[in-house]
């Protein structure tokens, strides 16, 4: 591709030297350049791109896209100045003249630049495919894969972005971000393309939002689950949080479509000023899909959806919303509405979303991914609903839950005694424990989620640095008809403690104990 076709997709500011010139990559990598690449220079959190330009254009670059006009007219004692001052003068002077060496193409936002050139760099795929983004802080993955299992079991092609696994039709390809890169993003986009995929769901963190990953993506739908707290961290507040998920309605084009959570207070901020028509979904009022539950226990619920009764199995309110949401997409997708209440029927949970597994020994065991608040509340109700809806059994005991639970490190300090709290007013036995600690210490992130009880409730509480023996000591603690839930980690396999990464599945370990207790 011609650098004068690739710059079509974005509005430089300056661009100094020649685009008549054939482009054989794009990175924002600088270890990836090689001879005839572009390079676009990136403000990372960590890492400022620009201090790699110079290596960049050492290696054969044959463009650099970049922000900061600084690198372009270095001032005496700027960042940018140096003992290479001089020479960057000699080049962009050669460059001015018409010389074919790198070109440099400077424009405001080098994050939002990277998208557009690379939807571009791949043939704008997202413009090929029906594409639907989902965001929110609950249900992404849940909402994104069943679709595209809902869509595949009807017949048709469908790729899927997710936090647990991207799918390419059947080609699993592992997935280590939310949403991936705009490089990463697009590639994926072309090879479901190519694979003859007409749609495509996606997972659409407010991460990726934020740093414009998802620039140049021509969404055919967008779904909102729920906002709660989440990522603060990151964003600094909840507004930020909350404004930046808006973003993601506000680009739909009004030939899309929204579907919207009502029973959330946020859902009607997020279409506010959408382009998009507007649906809504809610279990508590009127809205335009709606449901309620007729029957429910561990196996699955029996629910009334728009005045049609369906048994799926899944479990809980929060899958409810989950399950109107999809149902919502489809039917706006075009599908028709007793094909998708029959597959519905049929679609089984996410792995490490509401997850049971049972014990020879009569308890049960629930791993599930709830790493907020929010999450760990809905979790918990879920449990205690079903425990309260049960027949009575032929147990000696009140069947009790046992929580594992633990917090991230490097992550909002300020969720962790909020999560203690309510998982030690849920459970009869509550055990805190590790989850990522990443770099911080595991006694630093437990000491933050014991600061949430009180000194009687610690005094019943149990403190277990070590996740294996937390689920150990649980599943040894566990009676006939009890319930242990594990929290946190649901999907994933590995655990970062003071940055290494060692393999941790919940369950594996859980289903050690769950034989052998």
């Amino acid at each position: 591709m011609l650098l004068s076709e690739l710059l079509k997709a974005i509005k430089p500011i300056e661009v100094i030297g020649s685009t008549d010139k054939e482009i054989n990559g794009l990175h924002f990598d600088s270890r990836k350049i090689n001879k005839g690449d572009v390079f676009v220079a990136q403000v990372g959190t960590a890492v400022d791109g620009h201090t790699f330009i110079d290596g960049c254009v050492a290696k054969g670059a044959s463009a650099i896209v970049l922000s900061n006009r600084e690198y372009l007219n270095p001032t005496p004692g700027s960042s940018t100045d140096g003992h290479r001052q001089s020479d960057r003068a000699e080049l962009f002077t050669h460059t001015r003249e018409g010389d074919k060496g790198t070109t440099f193409i400077l424009v405001e936002n080098t994050d939002k630049a990277l998208g557009l050139l690379a939807s571009k760099w791949f043939g704008e795929p997202s413009k090929k495919l029906t594409l639907v983004g989902v965001t929110g802080t609950n249900g992404k993955t849940t909402i994104a894969t069943l679709l595209y299992k809902l869509v595949r079991a009807l017949g048709h092609k469908a790729g899927l972005l997710s936090t647990v696994v991207n799918y390419i039709e059947d080609e699993a390809v592992p997935a280590t971000h939310t949403t991936p890169d705009a490089i990463e993003l697009n590639g994926l986009l072309r090879r479901m393309v190519d694979a003859g995929c007409e749609y495509a769901f996606m997972e659409v963190s407010s991460h990726a939002i934020a740093q414009e990953r998802i620039a140049g993506l021509d969404f055919n739908g967008a779904l909102f689950t729920n906002l709660t707290r989440d990522h603060i961290d990151y964003h600094k507040t909840f507004d930020n949080y909350r404004d930046t998920k808006k973003r993601l309605f506000d680009g739909l084009k009004k030939s899309a479509f929204a579907v919207t959570n009502k029973d959330d207070k946020n859902g009607l901020v997020m279409t506010q000023n959408c382009k998009a028509a507007v649906h809504t979904y809610s279990t508590r009022s009127l809205a335009d899909y709606k449901a309620q539950i007729l029957e429910e226990g561990f196996e699955g619920m029996m629910l009334n959806i728009n005045g049609k009764e369906v048994f799926v199995p899944l479990v809980g309110r929060f899958n409810v919303s989950n399950l109107l949401c999809i149902y919502g997409a489809a039917l706006c997708l075009g599908f028709d509405e007793l094909d998708v209440l029959r597959v519905l029927s049929t679609l089984k949970p996410v792995n490490g979303r509401f997850e049971t597994i049972r014990s020879p020994k009569g308890w049960t065991a629930i791993v599930d991914y709830a790493h907020t608040p929010d999450a760990v509340d809905n979790v918990i109700q879920t449990i205690r609903e079903i425990l309260g809806s049960c027949q009575p059994s032929a147990v000696s005991h009140q069947p009790k839950l046992i929580t594992v639970v633990g917090c991230g490190g490097n992550r909002d300090k300020g969720k962790r005694p909020m999560m203690a709290k309510i998982a030690k007013a849920g459970s009869e036995q509550l055990i805190l424990t590790s989850d990522n600690p990443r770099d911080e210490e595991p006694a630093d992130i437990l000491n933050d989620m014991k600061a949430g009880l009180t000194e009687d409730e610690l005094r019943s509480t149990l403190v277990i640095e070590d996740r294996a023996a937390a689920i150990q000591t649980a599943c040894t603690l566990a009676q006939s008809g009890d319930v242990i839930l594990v929290a946190g980690k649901g999907h994933e396999d590995y655990q970062i403690i003071k940055g290494v990464k060692h393999h941790f599945d919940d369950h594996e370990e859980v289903r050690k104990y769950a034989n052998h207790s």
